[in-house]
């Protein structure tokens, strides 16, 4: 139950609020319960906050709408909500799902009106549900609800110009890249982050999977990671309590600053339906709703848009623009709203009035907000673009003349190669003209917000232990018992049993150190011999353009930055030709997720380097790649690395994989890859015939815990498949990294952390990958041979060049001649071999 505030408590939650300073959840929740005068103070603040983002914005006094086209997909749903009248069984239906064709005849008619926006709106996953759905999906060919969402987002786009905005529910990292390409944006309410209403006998989404809060959330924070404009917001008068509807709040907040990607907040109420479950609950209060509007736009600020449905709130126009709303959503004058049918749109002309009324302009937007036009890059796929230019004005709102045309759906004709393609060779000379990105205030979310995810044992940076003597007794006692373990049985140490030891031995140092150090060389030595091996390869980074915008890359620019660049599918092959006039055997290629890479360039780039140097050994494209490709190209991870197998690619760098911990992953990296994608793509590529090496990048916002946990899983996935060549461990290079420049990572790894890791991946891996390979550009001389001395038996490529670590400030150079290489492996005390990718002996 609401404890109703003190009106005292108002009144100063009112105060901090108008003098601009930041309120908590207890003042936001203190405000929800403001009537009265008091209510009219708090939406005059509102007010104010709203008419001051506008204006900052360029469109002060305007109030925004979306005209569109609602298109109910599937009525069909696996989730139970008690208020919804939209979801509905079989047989109330002529179909499980609207046909292409209907699909087509909506918007066709929006089109004919005018209308720029095809809202897809569906129920989440029916085919988990009801043998209807998939059925019908079956015998058209589709494999699921969200397959069919993509085609009909695509023939929309082709043939009629509309653009699609999708509300498929609840998406996963993987899903919401594979819709990105046919949609400029997407939504999902989050509705509440009251978990009992979940979970709890006779709460409104009990028995509903895809409402609780936990997994809703999560959807909006890996929208945020894949770049897509994203509409949320709450459903208020559903059960919740004042506390928890401004948790909702907080929580979109958090989420919108973290990653930028909230285009709008929508602040629905509760209207009681008949037939439901909550027939009898009373309405939300329009009180409620204006007060709910007002502390959203406090909470969210200037920036944010705010949005009430203008069918929802009895002609209280007025009430909901002083509350802080600039934007009225999307109004159609073709299609109902099938989630409420019994409240109509107000036509276009009435809305016009009664915004001007308050002193307010109503301007048309597209179902992209203007900020996200202008952005362009990283937020729009290059294969939408034509569509929204052709509807936008120069503001990147609609321009309300403009009649939706179909054009296709595909990448543009613009040269792909240019820039700065000296870039491999010019690093080592000229070096970066600045230490970070044009967009480097913007492109990383809030920095605040990033640093409140590290986690406390990461915080305490160094990887040793501090609570006392007896913690150091304890400690001292299992680093024992951890060198006897890793002596006679080193790969048990992974077990969870064993953890303590294991985790002992990472915080090893002195003469302890130098003993796991010997232990994992006799290892070395047991399975590897004493040669040093070597690869001649030769880098080349493809492109360094790329928005993902993780945190710790200092390699990645914006296509307009002066460091960016772009290789021709030719210019690619030359340089593969060239290393292997140089003696190598090995091209690795990668680059940064270039949004204008040809979906074809992939596949390009293994045959043209094959068709010049068929005897070249193909070693190209993290998982990240794989995963965009494949997206990009509407199949699945299999289908894609099969063409690839088939184009010539022989094995795949393992990496992207950071820590294989969510956690530390999504501060570090933003946008990358969950580690269950990364682990499914390498399975994948495993099970096609495509080896692959493993990797490990430590020394940032991480702990040993994590990385134990990462051993694990390389473990885990080698037990499997077996597929992995090697184990590369990868020292944070920190100098130009954003996330160290934003003063949230630490300076790399120490020393003694990196003797620690390339000796516990020897221990920790034994039995399962028999290769641990050190990084000279990373380690330098002194440290490659530290690590060659303490179980290592491999130092990688010559490379040739190397850009990535160059660029984040690596000191060591990004070539090495083979004389070099031989004379590390004989400062350690050791022959070198040459080998092939694969670890055959040349």
């Amino acid at each position: 139950m609401d404890t109703p505030p003190t009106e005292a408590s108002i009144r100063r939650a009112l105060k901090r609020a108008a003098d601009g300073r930041a309120i908590d959840a207890d003042e936001a929740a203190a405000l929800l319960a403001a009537e009265g005068p008091l209510l009219d103070d708090l939406l005059a603040t509102a007010g104010a906050i709203r008419d001051a983002g506008l204006r900052e914005a360029g469109r002060p006094g305007v109030v925004t709408y979306s005209k569109k086209v609602f298109i109910p997909l599937t009525r069909l749903c696996r989730d139970r909500c008690h208020y919804c009248t939209f979801a509905t069984v079989p047989h109330r239906l002529p179909a499980a799902f609207l046909e292409r064709d209907e699909v087509l005849a909506i918007a066709r008619e929006g089109a004919a009106q005018g209308c720029k926006e095809a809202l897809f709106t569906l129920g989440d996953r029916p085919e988990e549900r009801w043998p209807a759905a998939r059925q019908w999906l079956d015998e058209r060919g589709y494999d699921s609800t969200l397959d069919y969402v993509r085609a009909c987002a695509i023939a929309v786009l082709e043939e009629t110009g509309l653009l699609p905005h999708l509300n498929p529910g609840v998406l996963s990292w993987a899903e919401l890249q594979r819709l990105k390409p046919v949609a400029p944006s997407m939504g999902m309410m989050l509705e509440t982050t009251a978990t009992r209403l979940w979970s709890e006998p006779g709460g409104p989404h009990y028995g509903s999977p895809d409402k609780e809060p936990a997994v809703r959330l999560r959807v909006l924070d890996d929208a945020g990671r894949v770049g897509v404009p994203f509409t949320t917001g709450i459903l208020i008068g559903i059960g919740e309590t004042r506390a928890e509807r401004a948790d909702a709040v907080f929580a979109m907040r958090r989420t919108a600053r973290e990653y930028g990607h909230i285009q709008e907040v929508i602040i629905q109420n509760f209207r009681a339906k008949p037939d439901t479950a909550m027939r009898g609950m009373p309405d939300a209060e329009l009180r409620e709703l204006a007060a709910t509007v007002a502390v959203a736009r406090v909470i969210m600020g200037p920036r944010a848009r705010l949005q009430a449905p203008p069918n929802l709130i009895a002609g209280e126009y007025d009430l909901l623009l002083r509350a802080g709303i600039d934007d009225w959503g999307g109004v159609s004058p073709v299609t109902p709203d099938h989630v409420n049918p019994e409240r109509p749109w107000p036509q276009i002309e009435a809305l016009r009035e009664m915004s001007a009324r308050s002193g307010f302009e109503l301007r048309e937007r597209l179902t992209i907000y203007p900020e996200y036009v202008r952005r362009g890059e990283g937020w729009l796929d290059p294969r939408l673009a034509a569509h929204v230019a052709a509807l936008a004005d120069p503001s990147g709102l609609a321009r309300e003349d403009a009649m939706p045309a179909g054009l296709p759906w595909q990448e543009p004709d613009d040269a792909y190669a240019g820039g700065r393609t000296d870039l491999f060779a010019t690093i080592d000379t000229e070096g970066r003209t600045s230490d970070r990105r044009g967009d480097f205030d913007s492109v990383y979310g809030d920095w605040d917000e990033v640093e409140a995810h590290i986690s406390p044992e990461a915080r305490a940076a160094p990887s040793r232990p501090t609570d006392g003597a007896s913690s150091a007794q304890r400690v001292a006692t299992d680093v024992l018992a951890g060198l006897r373990l890793a002596s006679e049985d080193p790969a048990r140490l992974l077990l969870p049993e064993h953890e303590d030891k294991a985790m002992a031995l990472f915080q090893a140092d002195g003469s302890a150190l130098d003993e796991l150090a010997r232990i994992a060389d006799d290892l070395r030595k047991d399975v590897n011999g004493d040669d040093v091996t070597y690869v001649v390869n030769r880098n080349i980074n493809f492109s360094n353009v790329c928005y993902v915008g993780c945190r710790f890359c200092a390699f990645a620019q914006r296509e307009r930055d002066a460091d960016a660049y772009r290789l021709s599918v030719e210019q690619v092959a030359d340089r593969a030709q060239e290393a292997w006039r140089d003696g190598a055997t090995e091209v690795c290629m990668q680059g940064g997720i270039d949004p204008k890479m040809p979906v074809t360039a992939y596949a390009d780039l293994v045959r043209a380097v094959k068709e010049r140097v068929p005897g070249m050994h193909v070693h190209a494209f993290s998982p990240m790649e794989i995963v965009t490709g494949a997206a990009k190209a509407g199949v699945s991870v299999r289908e894609w690395l099969v063409e690839l197998r088939d184009a010539g690619l022989g094995t795949i760098p393992g990496t992207a994989a950071e820590i294989l911990d969510d956690d530390v992953r999504w501060v570090l990296t933003k946008g990358k890859l969950p580690a269950s994608t990364w682990i499914d793509v390498v399975t994948t590529a495993h099970q096609v015939g495509i080896r692959s090496s493993s990797t490990m990048m430590y020394g940032h916002v991480d702990h040993p815990r994590q990385w134990l946990g990462h051993f694990r899983v390389l473990a885990g996935i080698q037990d499997v498949t077996g597929g992995f060549t090697e184990f590369v461990a990868l020292p944070f290079i920190h100098t130009n990294a954003p996330i160290y420049l934003a003063g949230i990572a630490r300076p790399g790894p120490t020393w003694r952390e990196n003797r620690v890791v390339h000796a516990m991946a020897r221990v920790l891996l034994h039995g399962r990958i028999g290769n641990i390979q050190c990084s000279w550009v990373k380690l330098g001389d002194e440290g490659t041979i530290a690590m060659l001395n303490g179980g290592c038996n491999d130092l990688g490529g010559t490379l040739m060049e190397e850009t990535i670590s160059r660029m984040a400030g690596s000191e060591h150079g990004s070539a090495r001649t083979v004389a070099q290489l031989k004379e590390l492996a004989a400062a350690a005390g050791r022959p070198a071999a040459e080998r092939t990718t694969v670890y055959g002996r040349r």
